[in-house]
């Protein structure tokens, strides 16, 4: 069997040949996204700013703009001709000894050098006695520096400056960035079509009546929605195929018509009605089958090629629910972020965090294994896990009551309590 990292190196580079040669991204196909869609989506071009930012010199603090060549020694006294506010500059001349009102985001007249922090001059002592409508003077507390409280023209961002890079993966603070440079739209990458499709006989969609004790609802196809939704992708559910060869072979081929990649749950172990390993040789290839993992040895990393101008590059997930999770999790997500475009610092990190076990764990040696467990910190700010008694992978709740998998590497045996393990905390508890 291949290891869980080997098998991410090997996923890894096919994609990295995908997207050079099979289905460049240059020249993939390019939509105008509005700003407020276009989270998560991959930029497709660079962004440049059409003007500096800020675009003229503002004042970083309420106070007052000093004209050049002005004393701004301790006890000195400026005259104070005018005000300058967020919105509505101040025109007029200025000259040495004078200066005007101003606040925060406010333009600098452009014969003042220093803006003074009203908490060091006078300005306290006569608010409430001071006419602003005629010319006052006001008293440096302290000395003042040249140069002072101004955010100076462009010391952000130049004209013409990109801002934003191919394969950027849009998030909540380049809609900000964005927003500042006036841009409404943006270029993405038309999203991948990626194809769901579950297999067994027992399964019934979730809506629908179970009528046999033989039957389950399939849970894997809306769990799967679920871990994608956050990609730039469109998902085509093609339901439920029955244990048949005939009709395996005819969802796949339907299905390689109109996907960029395809998913499957169930199906690819060994049992006597598993056809989608033989679908899958007949259509294209397996590049790799079973992986040294717990829970999800039978993973299946593919591709169908038969008749295609490109490949549909193909993964197998087992049938079992937290097989299906941890799966997607470790090889399938990571995938589709590298196969959309996303550059390598873009693709969602998986956190890694060191914790020290409160309990006991059984684990064999020979696989990577992912228990669930309840991550926590004590009063000192050191995380602690405790694993579950029972990590039978059938066991549906605990999935739902945990927090975490608690990893264990393959060649470790039983782990003892106090011992500091690592502990991946699920995604969408701290997206």
């Amino acid at each position: 069997m291949i290891t869980m990292e080997e098998l991410q190196s090997a996923i890894k580079l096919r994609i990295d040949n995908y997207n050079n040669n099979d289905f460049p991204l240059q020249q993939r196909v390019i939509n105008n996204c509005e700003l407020l869609d276009s989270r998560n989506q991959i930029l497709a071009e660079d962004i440049k700013s059409n003007f500096d930012i800020p675009r003229q010199n503002l004042s970083a603090m309420d106070g007052y703009a000093i004209a050049q060549g002005s004393v701004l020694a301790k006890d000195d006294t400026i005259d104070i001709i005018g005000e300058s506010q967020a919105g509505s500059a101040y025109t007029g001349q200025l000259v040495a000894g004078q200066g005007v009102r101003i606040f925060t985001g406010a333009v600098v007249p452009s014969d003042c050098d220093t803006v003074i922090m009203q908490e060091n001059t006078s300005f306290a002592e006569i608010k409430d006695t001071v006419d602003k409508s005629q010319t006052y003077a006001i008293t440096l507390t302290q000395a003042a520096k040249v140069n002072n409280n101004i955010r100076r023209q462009g010391e952000e961002i130049k004209s013409g400056e990109a801002v934003l890079k191919v394969g950027k993966r849009i998030n909540p603070a380049d809609i900000s960035l964005l927003a500042n440079l006036g841009i409404s739209q943006v270029k993405v990458f038309e999203p991948l079509i990626v194809g769901l499709l579950a297999t067994g006989d027992e399964l019934v969609a979730v809506g629908d009546e179970l009528t046999s004790l033989a039957q389950i609802y399939n849970s894997n196809t809306p769990t799967l929605k679920s871990l994608l939704a956050d990609l730039p992708i469109t998902i085509r559910d093609y339901g439920i195929i029955p244990d048949d060869l005939d009709k395996t072979t005819a969802a796949v081929s339907a299905a390689m018509q109109d996907c960029d990649v395809l998913i499957s749950t169930a199906g690819v172990s060994v049992g006597d009605y598993d056809f989608l390993t033989t679908v899958i040789e007949q259509l294209g290839q397996i590049n790799h089958y079973k992986v040294a993992m717990k829970p999800g040895k039978p993973f299946v990393f593919g591709e169908l090629n038969k008749e295609l101008d490109k490949p549909v590059l193909y993964f197998g997930l087992p049938g079992n629910p937290l097989s299906t999770v941890v799966g997607a999790l470790q090889f399938v997500i990571p995938a589709l972020w590298q196969m959309s475009g996303a550059s390598l610092s873009e693709q969602p990190m998986q956190l890694n965090v060191k914790a020290t076990l409160i309990n006991d764990v059984k684990k064999s040696v020979g696989r990577k294994d992912f228990q669930r467990g309840i991550l926590s910190q004590n009063v000192a700010g050191s995380y602690q896990v405790e694993s579950f008694a029972s990590q039978q992978s059938h066991r549906i709740k605990q999935l739902s009551h945990a927090n975490c998998f608690i990893v264990l590497d393959k060649d470790s045996g039983d782990v003892a309590a106090d011992s500091t393990v690592t502990v991946q905390p699920f995604p969408w508890l701290h997206h």
